[in-house]
């Protein structure tokens, strides 16, 4: 009975962990193609992207 309580919040987490993966993932990609398409270096863009994700919690 135990390991079919813990079904539905395991799935929940491994749904979780992928959307977070397929957000950071868009954003990155996202922020890249925008900087490209501006001209912007890619030193620029990452560490813009690591600065939004180090205070975006906060």
């Amino acid at each position: 009975m135990e390991s079919t309580e813990m079904l539905f919040p395991t799935l929940l987490l491994l749904l979780g962990t992928v959307f977070l993966y397929l957000g950071a993932e868009g954003l990155v990609r996202g922020s890249a193609s925008l900087a490209f398409r501006a001209g912007i270096g890619s030193l620029v863009v990452g560490l813009t992207v690591v600065a939004y994700g180090t205070s975006c919690p906060k």
